[in-house]
């Protein structure tokens, strides 16, 4: 499987230490989590609706490629979390820690709520002892689209 990372560059790009300081939909704070994407234009989306920029960023962006053997993947269905759309995290919050405190797997696939569950994130447990098994490519600057950022 192949997932993709795009973070502000300013920092490690494949670390879970933002998602661990301020939490994120499918965990809480404490808990670190790297967020990817199963595509690449998922991945631009996710970054998207969690700026509000308005404009190209000033700061530079890295993305990576990531490599991920098949066998660690545990899949999830939109369905499977009640709520998982909601503004609320609470229950995809619980979800995502009760996974990471049993440490079930290295990555786990949930509905992508940019893309309406039509495609998924990439949930990947650094803390996991198969997190070594997954290959991160290096980072490369990312080149944004001015039009993604007209309104």
């Amino acid at each position: 499987m192949i997932a993709y990372r795009i973070a502000d560059g300013r920092f490690p790009v494949f670390d879970g230490t933002g998602a661990m300081l301020h939490g994120a939909r499918w965990n809480s704070p404490g808990f670190p989590v790297i967020y990817a994407a199963e595509t690449f234009a998922g991945a631009v989306l996710e970054v998207l609706v969690h700026t509000s920029l308005g404009r190209v960023p000033r700061h530079t962006y890295k993305v990576v490629r990531i490599e991920i053997p098949n066998e660690l993947t545990e899949s999830l269905e939109a369905g499977d979390v009640p709520g998982w759309r909601d503004a609320d995290l609470q229950a995809t919050r619980a979800f995502g820690d009760e996974w990471l405190r049993k440490n079930r797997s290295a990555v786990l696939l949930v509905p992508g709520a940019a893309t309406g569950g039509r495609e998924h994130n990439v949930l990947i447990n650094p803390r996991h002892p198969e997190f070594a098994r997954i290959v991160a490519g290096p980072s490369e600057p990312m080149m944004w689209d001015a039009r993604l950022f007209l309104r």
